[in-house]
């Protein structure tokens, strides 16, 4: 499989990877046909876990390689700099994206959206609450793939695809997320999965502009698998981990925390 695989075209295989990880968030979103809600404490359990494998995949598959990239290359920037440039610019990036594009979290009253004031309905709002999370995911699966098409040995065509699967199990919790707050607000169970799959859309997106943009400048490779490390750190500590805890399952969360770092860092390593 991996060799049919690496045998694509680096932009194909980021296509197919992000439209794996949307296939799970479409999957995660299908859970609203089975229940109208789900235990908070389950949904803080894998909130904590998404959390997990997110912390993991941003330094087994991405700031790890960056680094060796960098100090393979030598240069003027020193390795550690171009890692820190890069994490703290993807962390700044999603911040604007944060503060500009509408948005609002589950539970939350409509008074407390987010981003720039628009006219759009509660349900689009919360929509785009996941969609803005899916973003770095899918550049970060991109970029991966990318770095793997550079023919550098601490990036591999298996890391990418253990990125790619750690992503995708993460992605359910998000999905249902989404979906099942939909359906609290009044929505039919057909329409709240359909806007719960809408948020992964951007993934596939996000994926092959990520692998585009690195092979055709492949000097920023460094730069750019630092850079979604930092996007998507800025997801964990903004939004999932606060999330998972703020109805007192700090204990659960953590250790869906655990269980998720755990998993990632054995994808990464016994694939990559």
């Amino acid at each position: 499989m991996l060799d049919m695989i690496a045998n694509l075209h680096p932009a194909l295989q980021a296509l197919l990877a992000g439209l794996f990880t949307w296939g799970v968030t479409a999957l995660g979103a299908a859970g609203v046909f089975v229940a109208r809600s789900v235990s908070r404490k389950l949904l803080d359990g894998m909130l904590g876990f998404a959390g997990g494998v997110m912390v993991a995949a941003s330094f087994w598959s991405l700031l790890a390689p960056g680094i060796e990239m960098a100090e393979g290359a030598g240069g003027a920037v020193p390795a550690w700099l171009q890692a820190a440039l890069g994490f703290l610019g993807g962390g700044a990036f999603l911040w604007g994206l944060d503060r500009l594009l509408p948005h609002l979290h589950a539970r939350e009253p409509s008074t407390a959206a987010e981003g720039i004031r628009t006219p759009w309905q509660r349900t689009t709002l919360l929509v785009m609450a996941i969609t803005l999370h899916n973003i770095p995911e899918g550049l970060a699966v991109g970029v991966a793939f990318g770095a793997a098409a550079a023919g550098l040995p601490s990036a591999t065509v298996a890391s990418a695809v253990a990125l790619a699967v750690g992503i995708g199990l993460q992605n359910f919790p998000e999905g249902l997320a989404v979906s099942v707050p939909l359906r609290r607000e009044g929505l039919s169970r057909s329409r709240s999965f359909l806007l719960g799959q809408a948020s992964g859309i951007v993934e596939p997106i996000a994926a092959v502009l990520g692998a585009l943009a690195v092979m055709q400048m492949q000097t920023l490779l460094p730069y750019a698998l630092a850079f979604a490390a930092g996007a998507m750190i800025f997801v964990v500590v903004e939004e999932l981990i606060p999330t998972a805890r703020e109805e007192g399952h700090s204990d659960l969360a953590t250790l869906g925390f655990m269980v998720g770092f755990a998993v990632m860092m054995v994808l990464d390593v016994a694939l990559g």
